[in-house]
């Protein structure tokens, strides 16, 4: 009863924003981006020299590492919120995410490499939001029906999603800890095979909102501290992760899921 109380109104909250809610998701999944891009002009001294002293590179390599995620960040942003050549602007942020793994030794820290692969997760979905039904940009690739390749895009962002909810986890023996790696994992594996996915979704969006604000509050520290930029960092990218859930709320979680196999039987 409960359940279905609850799916009940979540349908509800759904049809009331079915409008608004694909832009709020695209705007909070670039916030990462955005954030980074903007940061890239103000610290451009910073940046340039940490990556020349870290790959000695020289000068002019560093610049233009710079450069590159300042114009492909910022450029890639305007393209999603415009609704102009989503699909190019995604794999222009594709190759951010994987540059900036490489160039920052992200490849070597597992938390900080499965939210970069979260963020991966939500511009998948993008791509699938923005896949036209004429047009396909797997043309030619042989597959199961017209729509697999959006179907499995949906499903690779949703398991790709859940990663940044593992590095959430606590390992404490408290209940409060307990309890919310319990709740948390089956909201986690409710989402990954598309069951009551909307509902898991949308609560997963509550509580990632709730904890992103609390652990994450980078305006309580002052800006010159490190802690400031390390905060900010994080909240801008658990953002873009909201804004990923929030297209799986709008869109559902696509034929590949256990939703949409119930309505076969």
């Amino acid at each position: 009863w409960l359940l279905n109380t609850l799916v009940s109104r979540c349908g509800r909250f759904l049809r009331v924003t079915k409008q608004y809610l694909p832009h709020l998701a695209r705007l909070c999944l670039i916030s990462t981006f955005l954030e980074d891009g903007i940061r890239m002009w103000f610290q451009w001294n910073e940046q340039r020299d940490y990556i020349e002293a870290t790959w000695s590179c020289g000068y002019f390599l560093a610049t233009c590492f710079v450069l590159l995620n300042l114009i492909g960040q910022l450029g890639g942003c305007v393209l999603i919120l415009s609704r102009n050549f989503v699909q190019y602007a995604c794999f222009g942020l594709f190759g951010i995410i994987a540059l900036q793994t490489v160039a920052y030794s992200i490849l070597w820290d597992l938390k900080f490499l499965m939210r970069n692969l979260a963020l991966g997760g939500g511009l998948l979905l993008l791509l699938a939001e923005s896949r036209s039904e004429g047009k396909s940009m797997f043309a030619g690739v042989p597959s199961m029906g017209e729509s697999s390749p959006k179907q499995y895009m949906q499903l690779g962002g949703r398991v790709l999603l859940v990663l940044m909810f593992m590095t959430l986890l606590h390992f404490d023996f408290n209940f409060f800890s307990i309890l919310q790696n319990l709740v948390g994992t089956a909201l986690i594996i409710l989402v990954a095979i598309g069951f009551k996915t909307k509902l898991a979704a949308l609560t997963l969006v509550l509580w990632l909102l709730v904890i992103n604000v609390y652990f994450n509050a980078f305006w309580t520290i002052p800006a010159y501290k490190p802690m400031h930029d390390f905060l900010k960092y994080d909240f801008f990218q658990t953002t873009s992760v909201i804004g990923g859930l929030l297209l799986v709320v709008a869109l559902g979680p696509g034929g590949v899921s256990m939703d949409e196999k119930k309505k076969e039987w």
